[in-house]
């Protein structure tokens, strides 16, 4: 990310002070995109669902067939040892990565078992409960699985993101709120999304098009556990500009508030404040 202060790298079975170059330009990662990542936060002395992460850089490396050299368990262990040399306090974005190295003689098919793994940490300050975005409506889409490799947390599917990104933002918007090959929502630009409609929490139904977030399924199962009805179905833009209230979920931010989706307004609501503090009280839960 290089965007966050303090950062330090694990390259090669060491770990470094600062942002370490970890790819050389003809690895396969570096001029063919075959890069897979994954991200998981430390706040105020917990990573929540840490050791999910790393299970699930190993699910997107074989989903991107460039072959995992380190267990769940192996990639969980040294990034505990990273952290822990940072201070409760200190708010940190932990990213492992795989890349491919080599290449089969077509130059195209990554080589199997070269493959780079580094992981990068970063103190990188979490939005305050306070802050909230807006949502606007983009003509770039989520594709599906014949498309891109839409079952991996892949670098590659990122500059389709950008794209929409800067539509959105040019409009003004934070985020862009993204159909899917059928027209119907299936996340942001960044994360997954929430709404709230008579008190039911609704989501995009998981359809290959989208990654169903670690952090989106945890909150799905924390409000169940507290009574709140939560759906996964099909959702259209008809149906966010009906809603009561309307909240992201990702790794960085955990539940960020959204307070309009192109001209429909919201007010950050009793369901998205709920699930922020379901969420902080599960993690204080699971860490002790």
């Amino acid at each position: 990310m290089a965007v966050g202060r303090n950062i330090r790298t694990y390259f090669e079975g060491e770990w470094y002070d600062g942002d370490m170059p970890i790819m050389k330009a003809a690895d396969h990662g570096s001029w063919l995109g075959s890069t897979v990542f994954d991200g998981a936060r430390f706040v105020d002395g917990m990573a929540p669902d840490l050791d999910r992460h790393c299970a699930r850089l190993n699910h997107s490396a074989h989903a991107l067939m460039i072959t995992p050299t380190y267990s769940d368990a192996q990639i969980l262990e040294i990034a505990r040892e990273g952290i822990a040399a940072y201070p409760d306090e200190a708010q940190v974005y932990i990213r492992p990565m795989y890349w491919s190295i080599d290449s089969e003689p077509s130059a195209i098919l990554a080589k199997e078992g070269r493959t780079g793994f580094a992981i990068c940490l970063e103190e990188f300050p979490m939005l305050a409960p306070e802050e909230t975005v807006t949502l606007g409506r983009t003509r770039f889409r989520r594709p599906v699985l014949e498309d891109n490799v839409v079952n991996a947390k892949a670098g590659c599917l990122y500059p389709n993101n950008s794209r929409m990104l800067a539509e959105v933002n040019a409009r003004g918007f934070t985020n862009a709120l993204v159909a899917d090959a059928m027209g119907n929502v299936a996340e942001t630009a960044t994360s997954n999304v929430f709404m709230v409609r008579d008190g039911v929490v609704l989501t995009p139904v998981p359809n290959g098009t989208f990654l169903a977030g670690i952090t989106r399924a945890r909150h799905i199962e924390n409000l169940r556990a507290d009574g709140v009805e939560v759906v996964e179905t099909v959702l259209t833009f008809r149906d966010f500009e009906e809603a009561d209230e309307v909240f992201l979920t990702g790794n960085l931010n955990k539940v960020t508030p959204v307070t309009a989706f192109e001209d429909t307004s919201y007010q950050v609501g009793p369901v998205t404040r709920r699930a922020r503090d379901l969420y902080w009280d599960w993690a204080a839960s699971a860490a002790a």
